[in-house]
């Protein structure tokens, strides 16, 4: 344990508990959160919590909760609060939606949000959807046996009966529930029990279209997309009401705040408005969190269609029919907030300060509380501040900012492997710090964009130009299948028309041997025109992602480009990074090894405490 002064400011010098902390991102809400006090706005997280109580006892079926707030006063806290509460005592489901890409589609996003929360951990230490999945088969077989049991059995049972041991489960448990319309629910929640399948269900129960091979081996039909809308709302209340039957649901809608407008006029908080107004009535029972500013509580849901019907859902249990409001910052609460993260910091270190505040003086921080700040402006404070008592210089924050976005991809590769303008921009933001340095034999002088921009049709994402021009590298990162790998390799392929000397497709996935015409370009390319497919793996491209983060955070957080390039060059991030090396180095004609399924990068849970097999009678 570090006691003297000297090295706790050294530490102090080299690291910052406070930066990049000052906006709740989505991965904060899934993963490894911040420090939390639970008394500050304790008021609002309670009513949540007492929500569930009264579920739990059977005093309610459904409840609806809003929150209204000021930009910065933690409304997302409150529901990162909530999220690790609920995993912590396994008994509800956290379902979580802060984007909203296609307001005309908003059932269908909402049917992927679904499916994409249930694929976070619970605190059995597998999917939300296995935990589901394992009460199914024990409530139907009279078993009790672990989700972990039933993951490491499916593989035995598939070998003894083939598929159709998934149909007939399915079968009996649609007994339990005759009211299901859609009996393919059922059967796709239990395939995600088995290691090879897991992926494919839950693809399929977010909507999403699989191959017809995987639908034919598991059973499943593809969702009609003439009436995704509608099919989407039908499927999404009959998994919650599923789900329900073992765990509360609380749903909870944040970032409502946005200025879109869908076809029909209604902003995006009226949108969520109707679609919870809509699931209140229709399912058997949860919680509904809703977070907004108070502007859009009084300016747009107060004026709904049918306002007062759906007020009386989204406050349903407030007396006086108004939102619970948060409350700023007290002397009192600022000296918690800031001794928590100190506390954390110097835990984590093994530092003993010399006091629980160290560096700050109590009397500054309580002379903040005149001004009623947010968490935020409190924070930020701190962070600005956060140096060696009697030290004014100033330490450049980028090594922080980069490890707090570090920590936060971490916890979010599942989605972010998916996200292909995201990666796209962290490797040309790579590619662009390079300029004017050799690698792989290759003088890298420009990134330019991929001309003519018409037939490109945002296909292929850059080009790097090397070697006074003779070197052009035509980069595109495909994640989708069928028609989209198919259309991308047909652009890669196109040497002359986009003026390019190699092709480079960057991939995590297998391209499927039923994808005929992907298969021939993908063949042309490496055999025939000296291109090349370099695998995207996640621990190549995380360091990547974060810098990239922080650079579209740079004004923000007051970091220059310069400060950031200057990161990327003494730390090597692109330089060293095997990503990068290997879409320069000389193409090798073969499709790569290290590829997966889907790209994801998850760890399934593959065996348990003992080796017992379990006796499937069907």
């Amino acid at each position: 344990m570090i006691t003297h002064t000297s090295d706790i400011d050294e530490l102090i010098k080299n690291h910052n508990p406070f930066a990049g902390h000052f906006i709740v991102k989505s991965q904060q809400i899934w993963g490894n959160s911040f420090p939390d006090v639970p008394s500050i706005n304790s008021h609002a997280s309670n009513a949540v919590f007492d929500a569930v109580e009264k579920i739990r006892q059977g005093q309610r079926t459904t409840v609806g909760i809003t929150i209204t707030a000021e930009k910065g006063l933690g409304k997302s806290h409150i529901i990162s609060r909530v999220r690790h509460r609920i995993k912590a005592e396994g008994d509800s489901l956290f379902i979580y939606m802060n984007k909203y890409d296609n307001l005309n589609q908003i059932k269908y996003e909402f049917l992927q949000n679904v499916a994409s929360s249930l694929r976070a951990f619970g605190n059995q230490d597998v999917m939300q959807w296995q935990e589901i999945a394992a009460a199914l088969i024990n409530e139907v077989k009279q078993w009790d046996y672990t989700p972990q049991k039933y993951i490491t059995q499916y593989p035995t049972w598939l070998r003894k009966f083939s598929h159709k041991f998934v149909e007939q489960l399915a079968k009996l448990v649609h007994s339990l529930i005759p009211e299901l319309t859609n009996p393919y629910i059922v059967q796709a929640i239990l395939w995600t029990l088995s290691p090879v399948h897991v992926n494919y269900a839950n693809c399929w129960l977010a909507g999403l279209e699989i191959t017809p091979e995987d639908a034919r081996v598991m059973g499943l039909p593809n969702l009609n997309k003439e009436d995704r809308e509608t099919e989407s709302l039908r499927n999404v209340r009959q998994i919650i009401n599923i789900t329900s039957r073992y765990k509360i649901p609380v749903f909870c809608f944040d970032e409502l705040d946005n200025a879109d407008v869908a076809d029909n006029g209604l902003t995006t908080a009226q949108v969520i408005g109707s679609l919870v107004k809509d699931l209140y009535n229709n399912l058997n029972k949860g919680i509904f969190l809703l977070t907004m500013y108070p502007e859009t509580w009084n300016d747009q849901i107060r004026f709904l269609p049918q306002a007062e019907a759906a007020i009386d859902r989204l406050v349903s249990e407030q007396a006086n029919r108004q939102p619970i409001d948060l409350k700023y910052l007290n002397a009192d609460d600022i000296i918690s907030l800031t001794q928590k993260w100190l506390q954390n910091f110097y835990q984590q270190h093994q530092i003993n300060p010399p006091h629980s505040l160290y560096p700050f003086d109590e009397t500054k921080l309580r002379s903040m509380g005149r001004g009623k700040p947010s968490s935020r402006v409190v924070l930020n404070w701190c962070a600005e501040n956060f140096v060696p008592i009697g030290d004014s210089q100033k330490i450049s924050p980028v090594q922080e900012y980069f490890d707090k976005e570090l920590a936060n991809v971490e916890a979010s590769m599942t989605s972010l492997i998916h996200k292909e303008v995201e990666i796209a921009d962290a490797l040309r933001l790579a590619f662009k710090s390079l300029i004017g340095e050799t690698l792989e034999g290759i003088k890298i002088e420009s990134i330019a964009e991929i001309e003519p921009s018409a037939a490109n049709n945002g296909f292929m994402d850059f080009k790097i130009i090397g070697n006074n021009g003779t070197v052009r590298i035509g980069l595109d990162v495909v994640q989708q299948d069928r028609h989209v790998i198919s259309a991308a390799l047909g652009r890669l392929i196109d040497y002359k028309r986009f003026n390019i000397t190699r092709g480079c497709l960057v991939r995590s996935k297998t391209i499927s041997t039923n994808a005929v015409l992907a298969r021939n370009h993908l063949r042309k390319l490496l055999q025939e025109q000296g291109g090349e497919w370099v695998s995207l793996q996640s621990q190549d491209i995380k360091p990547l992602l974060a810098i990239l983060f922080v650079y579209n955070q740079r004004q923000k957080n007051n970091l220059t480009e310069e400060q950031i390039f200057e990161f990327i060059e003494q730390k090597h991030l692109a330089k060293n990074n095997p990503l990068i090396r290997e879409i320069l180095s000389d193409p090798s004609g073969q499709e790569p090894t290290n590829l997966t399924d889907d790209g994801l990068p998850l760890s399934i849970p593959q065996s348990v405490a003992t080796a017992d097999n379990v006796e499937l009678a069907l």
